[in-house]
């Protein structure tokens, strides 16, 4: 057993945490924002502060693979969500038959269990702070990082934290959950450590969404996937907990024309124009439009040059590497990682040297890391498409991987081998270069690809729509 800091207790911090205490270990959990979530799920929407994150009233969805995944390590937090509202959706059992081919007896694959982020939080959190083993100070803001004797020159060995009121707070391991803000590369660098080789970007896109509320319960029909590109723009449309779903335009930073989107009427002008989304504001607007950018892509490796470049401390979920989330994998890959630290604490103890800190590179690089990288190509792919489709000009890129996926997206619709082939990278249930060298699958994807958009205005017709609101 031993004695473990988690810094974060969001939904990765929070889960990891679970996966901890079970196996064993003391767990405390320190998470910055103060206030505990509500009672209910309406007013953990309503008001549960969580400065910390400052995407938490935002559009969120939670994939298949978070679903699959809590049913295999964390089946009451299953129990704990359906509870509270968590909507239960699968696109494959909702598809008419001429599409999907009738059921199969493995769609239930594809069912996500999902929710507004603070009930999905909040309900987690119900069941961790009922968890033997596991102490949550909240209010509780790191500052720094306490150092032991080093085991190798340069490299500090970290033994707990100093907290923003002074406590020193001693474990065998501190794991760094703390998500897109996360402190961690200064805390080092104030030790004397090198800080982690660090790739960022900002992603370049730019989200205007909305929430709703159903009048009768009901949700909106999809009429395709969540996410959908058109000329110049994609349309996020997402489902969520106890009859509340939310919708986003999302177009590049470089767009100037569609930064009236900020206003109401000029954003719901926008999505009318586009048939297959337009009844999704039909229900009771819940938000004004809220308004996101700046957004980073960020990627870090805590191993250089043959060493880490700290010992006693590991970093999880987005304060490793965080992306875009419009595709909605953030959670999802967020608890594999944590998943994966739980197991490395089973084969590897917990002592000074290198030993936990080259495991933990080595699997980083083979479950999550693979994953991150899929999801940064497709969004600079998609963000140098719009780009393109702003200028008027045509996309072309010799990159067989994003070429074979557009042509297994389009085509998706026409098979039924194809539409689950899509679902399940989309559902993040397998990386899309696995799928498409299956037996036929990428042959069928560009026998049956297509060029023709989707229904809605063209780029041209997009800026006169917005001109005249």
């Amino acid at each position: 057993m031993a004695e473990i800091v988690v810094i974060g207790g969001g939904v990765a911090g929070l889960c990891g945490s679970l996966l901890l205490a079970r196996d064993g270990h003391r767990v405390r959990v320190l998470e910055r924002d103060p206030a505990p979530p509500p009672g209910s799920p309406e007013d953990a929407w309503a008001s549960w502060e969580r400065r910390g994150v400052n995407q938490f009233r935002l559009l969120h969805y939670f994939l298949p693979r978070f679903r699959q995944t809590l049913e295999a390590e964390l089946p009451d937090l299953i129990t704990a969500l359906d509870a509270d509202g968590a909507l239960r959706t699968n696109p494959l059992l909702e598809m008419p038959a001429e599409f999907s081919g009738g059921i199969r007896p493995d769609d239930d694959r594809f069912t996500a269990i999902t929710g507004r982020r603070p009930v999905i939080e909040a309900a987690i959190a119900g069941v961790v702070a009922a968890e033997p083993g596991i102490e949550v100070l909240r209010g509780t803001a790191v500052q720094g990082l306490l150092t032991g004797e080093p085991e190798l020159p340069g490299v500090p060995h970290v033994v707990g934290v100093v907290t923003d009121a002074g406590e020193e707070l001693r474990a065998d391991l501190v794991v760094d959950m703390s998500g897109r803000r996360s402190a961690l590369p200064r805390w080092l660098t104030d030790l004397g450590a090198r800080p982690p080789d660090e790739e960022v970007a900002d992603c370049g896109f730019v989200y205007y969404g909305r929430h709703y509320r159903s009048r009768d319960g009901s949700l909106p029909f999809a009429f395709g996937p969540p996410l959908q590109p058109y000329d110049s723009v994609s349309l996020l449309t997402l489902p969520a907990d106890n009859g509340t779903w939310s919708v986003a335009l999302i177009t590049s930073a470089k767009d100037p024309v569609l930064r009236a989107a900020r206003d109401v009427a000029t954003w719901e002008r926008i999505i009318k124009s586009y048939p297959l989304v337009a009844h999704w504001i039909e229900g009771e607007p819940m938000t004004e439009i809220d308004t996101v950018a700046k957004i980073e892509d960020r990627t870090r490796r805590f191993w250089r040059d043959g060493f880490p470049v700290a010992t006693g401390l590991v970093a999880a979920a987005d304060a490793w590497a965080c992306t875009n989330p419009s595709v909605g994998r953030g959670a999802s890959i967020g608890l594999l990682h944590a998943v994966a630290l739980r197991d490395l604490l089973r084969d590897v103890p917990i002592q000074p040297g290198v030993a936990l800190a080259e495991e933990w590179e080595a699997r980083t690089a083979a479950i999550p890391a693979p994953l991150v990288d899929d999801t940064l190509a497709f969004d600079r792919h998609r963000l140098a498409e719009i780009d393109a489709q702003i200028a008027g000009v045509p996309y072309e890129t010799e990159d067989p991987g994003w070429q074979l996926g557009e042509a297994l997206r389009t085509a998706a619709a026409k098979d039924p081998d194809l539409v689950r082939a899509y679902a399940s990278i989309a559902s993040l249930l397998e990386r899309g270069v696995d799928v498409l060298s299956k037996p036929g699958i990428a042959e069928r994807a560009i026998e049956l690809a297509s060029d023709e958009p989707a229904p809605g205005p063209t780029r041209a017709e997009l800026v006169s729509l917005v001109s005249a609101s």
